[in-house]
């Protein structure tokens, strides 16, 4: 089940031109999704470093899970007697599953695509495997998430190295590329509707680094009527340039009556411009990982606790946040006269020493801010102040720590 409603557009003022920015809401089987809404990432069923309880805290609405790794470990006899990926994780909001496409594509030479599929060998045990559309589409029903993406090959940037720079995919491979995930496409969807699969099944927009494949497989996508969208192949080491270039092509295009999805971006300021392009719903590691290295996303820009500097700063990681890390249970961040938090020095001290505590915090206020990022970009579309909203956000982050 999918129902997509838009509730709100910007309202595009003279400082803010061309803005194709919506406030939506997305009705699935396991709850309602507010858009647009970050996703966190729970590869292998758990974000990383962070309880769920402490996803619900943040207002967490969705969280991902993957469908190869899933697949590698536990494997699908276990999901299957907890009835799902729900039960097995203790997660009752609605999950978002990846095809493995982007997995498989990440293998490199230990992969051979042809039409019928994908052969490898496991990461895991080396067992020869073989995952093809019809095989997505399987696990992912036993997997029961909410939204489920199609199985398709991830167009990667660079092919060859030069002597000069590196060398982009052809036309010729990204089309190539892109008509085979077309295919795929269709299969996933035949498949899907012969399991009786209760949940949405997205197609996901291909074409490399030109616009007209890009509007190639969107024109295929839209004649499939798949009922939500994604754009992929983005963020795979590009420049930022070509991938804005791209998005601001492609976005504004995307079928105005579903919910579109940018897999795998980015930054704040990227998440940013995609809601400016029309993007609903993102997903990206970057909170968590980062947060793994002694890297903090702020309001005022990034923080990096590892720099001697911090070693007794007695300020939290974002003097204006309300997340546990910042400001402990009270909420009460420290520019209000909250004290409850945790110290930059103390976080310091803990990467220093190998402490697991330093990057679970990390963690919980990375995704605490990309998460009330987002409830601030809703509050503007409600209110018509998305323009001065973008300015102060910009203005903000480029402030400094």
């Amino acid at each position: 089940m999918l129902d997509f409603q838009i509730v709100a557009t910007d309202p595009a003022t003279a400082s803010h031109p061309g803005s194709h920015a919506r406030r939506g809401q997305l009705t699935l089987n396991h709850g309602v999704v507010q858009t647009p809404i970050f996703m966190p990432v729970g590869t292998y069923g758990t974000v990383k470093g962070v309880m769920p309880r402490s996803l619900h805290e943040m207002d967490a609405q969705i969280i991902l899970g993957n469908t190869f790794h899933l697949w590698m470990r536990p494997g699908l006899d276990v999901v299957k007697q907890f009835g799902g990926l729900h039960a097995f994780e203790n997660w009752d909001k609605p999950i978002l599953t990846d095809s493995g496409g982007f997995q498989v594509w990440s293998l490199g030479e230990m992969r051979k695509i042809s039409e019928e599929g994908v052969k490898f060998a496991s990461p895991v045990n080396g067992d020869k495997l073989f995952l093809t559309p019809e095989i997505s589409m399987q696990i992912q029903t036993v997997l029961n998430s909410d939204i489920v993406m199609q199985f398709d090959e991830c167009t990667p940037y660079l092919s060859v190295e030069t002597k000069t720079k590196g060398q982009i995919t052809t036309e010729r491979e990204a089309r190539s590329s892109m008509e085979l995930s077309l295919r795929w496409a269709q299969r996933c969807q035949t498949e899907f509707a012969r399991l009786e699969n209760p949940n949405a099944l997205f197609g996901i927009v291909q074409g490399g680094m030109f616009e007209h494949l890009r509007d190639e497989s969107l024109a295929g996508l839209e004649a499939l009527d798949f009922p939500g969208i994604a754009v992929g192949g983005l963020s795979v080491g590009e420049p930022k340039e070509d991938m804005m270039r791209v998005l601001q092509h492609i976005g504004p295009k995307l079928p105005a009556h579903k919910p579109h999805y940018l897999m795998g971006v980015g930054t704040p300021e990227d998440l940013i411009a995609g809601v400016l392009n029309g993007i609903d719903m993102f997903d990206c590691v970057m909170p968590t990982r980062n947060a793994r290295n002694g890297h903090a996303f702020t309001r005022y820009g990034d923080l990096k606790i590892r720099n001697a500097r911090h070693k007794a700063d007695p300020k939290p990681m974002d003097e204006s946040c309300t997340c546990y890390a910042c400001a402990g249970s009270s909420g009460v961040p420290w520019t209000d006269g909250g004290r409850a938090g945790f110290s930059r020095a103390y976080l310091h001290h803990l990467d220093r020493c190998g402490e697991m505590l330093g990057p679970m915090l990390a963690s919980i206020h990375n995704l605490h801010y990309y998460l009330n990022l987002m409830g601030e970009v809703r509050t503007a579309l409600d209110t018509g102040t998305l323009g001065a909203f973008v300015r102060h956000f910009h203005a903000d982050r480029a402030r400094g720590v």
